[in-house]
């Protein structure tokens, strides 16, 4: 089925898929909140660094990778979306860069998105001919071969088959792509390689979806103020490190000048 012929994207909005994508923002507003308790604040809480936090913290971001995925067939201006997300990455980049340059972000998970839906309008016309079945299984495939290509191994989290040859890792542009060179940091790290085998699992998974009866399970509304928060969540992502990081300022602050 190629783009742009769907059967429930021209009708209404999937407000369901809104409300998972505002659980996942809520979650991430608040591992943001705690990360900056610990680390601009120096607050000494060991779990936030164990591997319980840890899955929190992927499980979030596979939310939004997955979702973006899924949701990309449902635009109509697949262009100019990638382009804003896009453009939404390259701010925060600045941003951090300029003022809290020890903590800056680097090829975010904005800068991903943004560039998946750009790299998915010129794949679409080859990827759209694959079956959907075999789309999904190729793509987890290669993304839990590749999910340590960004620390020189291809395999899975604790699990390394192969090593990686050094020269891959060169600059930042090979680090734009999964391969970063010695030294490199980034807060917040999501190159194209692996994830965007995850955004196209998503993009399978609606595609496999698409047209049968238990699509209609994701367009009742369930919890609209929470489906609100998923339906303006770029807006809200872009603007709430800025507004948590305020509001513990002046929570310190009160709390010297009156504790």
């Amino acid at each position: 089925m190629k783009k742009g012929k769907l059967k429930y994207s021209d009708r209404k909005r999937f407000a369901r898929l809104d409300g998972i994508r505002g659980i996942a923002l809520l979650n991430m507003i608040a591992y943001h909140t705690i990360w900056d308790f610990v680390y601009l604040y120096q607050m000494d809480w060991n779990w936030y660094k164990s591997e319980g936090a840890y899955v929190w913290q992927q499980g979030i971001c596979w939310t939004f990778i997955f979702l973006s995925g899924f949701c990309w067939s449902l635009g109509s201006r697949t262009w100019k979306r990638g382009i804003i997300v896009f453009l939404g990455g390259a701010i925060i980049t600045f941003a951090t860069l300029i003022a809290m340059p020890q903590n800056r972000v680097l090829f975010g998970v904005l800068t991903l998105t943004g560039s998946c839906m750009l790299l998915m309008n010129g794949m679409d016309r080859w990827l759209c001919k694959l079956p959907p079945i075999v789309g999904m299984a190729v793509s987890g495939i290669l993304f839990f071969l590749m999910r340590n290509v960004n620390e020189g191994y291809m395999g899975f989290e604790k699990w390394n088959l192969a090593r990686i040859p050094g020269a891959f890792y060169h600059n930042l542009f090979t680090a734009y792509l999964g391969f970063p060179q010695k030294g490199f940091y980034s807060t917040d790290y999501f190159p194209i390689l692996p994830w965007i085998f995850l955004f196209m699992a998503g993009y399978f998974t609606f595609r496999y979806l698409n047209g049968k009866k238990r699509m209609r399970f994701l367009e009742k509304s369930v919890l609209w103020p929470v489906e609100w928060l998923g339906k303006h969540s770029f807006e809200i992502y872009m603007v709430h490190q800025p507004v948590i990081y305020a509001i513990l300022e002046l929570i310190f602050w009160v709390r010297g000048k009156y504790g």
